[in-house]
């Protein structure tokens, strides 16, 4: 299988898993804790996946600059890109119980729910596309967590959206579109810089991994405290020491 082809399959494995979550929630009632303690354990996994596949890497190929310039651009950009779409209606596309508006609520919300998802999911697309180029074959790590913090944002994401009132055609229409948007950003990262230096790879990788924090700190952490603040510290850690795992056994 060539490369761009193997970008393209695991970047749209990674973003099904939306669409698993989003499954399970449509057709079960998940209980507020169990997705909560879910998305804490996938905010942990992708905390470790950045730190030690993502950034750590990034400044070995690329030095420390491109590394921090990158970083820093990528969490202004998606914050600011963030802001905008909470303006509109978006700013609890992840939460479960009932604070998303409907489109009778807030006209446009559907549509800035929908580019919200797409904003959160294509960062991780992206640096599974890159690792092909760094590694030569897709990261287990990357893909685990990127997979595995996937599911619980289909879970929490549809559980309100159910609950606003949007139907199923719009709900599995805008997490398999996703989906499908996370495998093109996954190869068209894998095309664009497959001969490119290693400053221009470590500055692309990290202005993703500083999206992907953000993204995690905004949307996720909050989502996961609000149920089960008790334990979200002791979940994500957990996560964490798995995501490593995966990265010392995998390396």
């Amino acid at each position: 299988m060539s490369m761009w082809l193997q970008a393209l399959v695991w970047g749209t494995v990674a973003g099904a898993a939306l669409v698993l979550g989003s499954a399970l929630a449509w057709n079960w009632v998940i209980p507020a804790k169990l997705v909560s303690s879910i998305m804490s354990f996938g905010a942990g996994v992708l905390i470790s996946a950045l730190a030690f596949e993502l950034v750590d890497e990034a400044v070995q190929e690329g030095g420390l600059w491109p590394t921090v310039t990158g970083f820093l651009t990528g969490s202004i950009v998606y914050v600011g890109a963030n802001m905008l779409l909470a303006r509109s209606g978006a700013k609890h596309r992840k939460r479960s119980r009932g604070q998303q508006p409907s489109e009778q609520e807030s006209p446009g919300s559907g549509t800035a729910i929908a580019f919200g998802a797409l904003l959160d999911g294509i960062p991780e697309s992206i640096v599974l596309g890159v690792g092909l180029v760094t590694a030569g074959s897709v990261s287990p790590a990357m893909l685990a967590a990127v997979f595995l913090s996937n599911v619980p944002e289909g879970l929490s994401g549809t559980a309100g959206m159910k609950k606003a009132g949007r139907s199923a055609r719009y709900v599995f229409g805008l997490w398999g579109g996703i989906a499908l948007l996370c495998g093109l950003a996954s190869m068209i990262g894998y095309a664009t810089l497959e001969n490119a230096s290693g400053g221009v790879i470590a500055f692309i990788t990290t202005v993703a991994a500083g999206g992907i924090l953000a993204m995690v700190a905004d949307t996720m952490i909050p989502e996961a405290f609000e149920e089960h603040h008790n334990f979200t510290g002791l979940t994500a850690s957990i996560g964490f020491l798995t995501a490593f795992t995966i990265h010392q056994v995998g390396g």
